[in-house]
């Protein structure tokens, strides 16, 4: 507000820099601006004073939904004065040229037209839209259908006045519906948690199944591997066994071989000895055999010889 000092006949009034002072006397404007301070006359001079700093105005209002539910809508409207002169001339901004405050309550005035224009848009949107809708895009979609309806509205280029911002801090149903809701969403989550639960255990009991499979795979290849293993071994051993018999059938035909061929010289021998001895006079036959006998008999200490067998003896060698 305007500070105005009191003087005999005279007020001093020292301005703000966030304050439009107007000064007009006898139907023509004096003074005009921002951080003005000037001399009047109080008899005689009209004063109006519009900030033109941004202002914010929150409401807090109730709709009902497309499903006819209730809610309430809780928002905040940033504006602003950009237009003094004619802001000025369509509400009342006159201060009292004594003390410096509104005659009337014109920041009342403005905030009545903010409040219709704006429950005006937001209830158009909400009466359209589910209570699940509005509870999760409501906020978003609120605010930009408010600043979209609002910067089209002609009211307010008429009084100088524009919206800089809209916030929507929370639409929220009532009590009732949401602690209904709350109960839905928690049960909904608990159920999303034991889902999540069983999942995990149900994962789990699926990779001790995947494991033991895997060991009972392994065992099995093992076993397989083994049966190979043995069934290579009896090859083996078999083939072993074979060779073994074929080198033992191969020396055992090879000695008998031997063992035949010199039974064959044996007998070739004798025949040739035989043959030999065939035309040898009958004496040395004779002679021979005593030598043969001579080596073959036994050791004789003694000997006994009879006459017959002398007489038939020397009566061989004479003859």
């Amino acid at each position: 507000m305007a500070d105005i000092s009191g003087y005999p006949g005279l007020r001093h009034l020292r301005g703000a820099p966030t304050v439009h002072v107007r000064h007009v006397r006898n139907g023509k404007v004096v003074h005009e601006g921002t951080g003005l301070s000037f001399w009047f006359r109080p008899r005689t001079a009209v004063l109006s004073e519009i900030p033109v700093d941004d202002r914010e105005l929150p409401m807090l209002f109730h709709a009902r939904t497309k499903d006819f539910q209730d809610v309430t809508v809780q928002l905040t409207v940033t504006y602003r004065f950009t237009d003094p002169d004619t802001a000025a001339a369509r509400i009342d901004f006159s201060i009292d040229p004594d003390e410096g405050d509104w005659r009337g309550d014109p920041l009342n005035q403005v905030a009545g037209l903010l409040t219709e224009s704006t429950q005006q848009h937001a209830l158009q949107l909400l009466t359209k839209t589910t209570l699940e809708t509005a509870l999760i895009d409501g906020v978003e979609t609120v605010k930009q259908t408010v600043t979209a309806g609002m910067a089209g509205d002609p009211r307010f280029e008429e009084t100088g006045l524009r919206v800089i911002d809209v916030r929507v801090v929370a639409i929220r149903p009532d009590a009732d519906m949401e602690k209904a809701l709350q109960t839905t969403v928690r049960e909904k989550v608990q159920q999303d948690a034991d889902k999540a639960t069983y999942e995990r255990r149900a994962m789990a009991v699926e990779r001790e199944r995947s494991i033991s499979e895997n060991e009972l795979q392994n065992q099995i290849e093992l076993a397989r591997r083994e049966e190979q293993l043995v069934v290579q071994r009896g090859a083996n051993a078999l083939k072993t066994a074979q060779d073994n018999a074929n080198a033992a059938r191969i020396a055992h035909d090879a000695k008998a071989e031997g063992i035949r061929k010199l039974a064959e010289a044996e007998a070739a021998g004798e025949a040739a000895r035989l043959d030999a001895y065939r035309d040898l006079p009958e004496k040395v036959l004779f002679g021979l055999a005593a030598q043969e006998f001579a080596k073959n008999v036994p050791d004789i200490s003694s000997i006994t010889i009879t006459p017959d067998v002398v007489t038939s003896l020397v009566n061989k060698l004479t003859s």
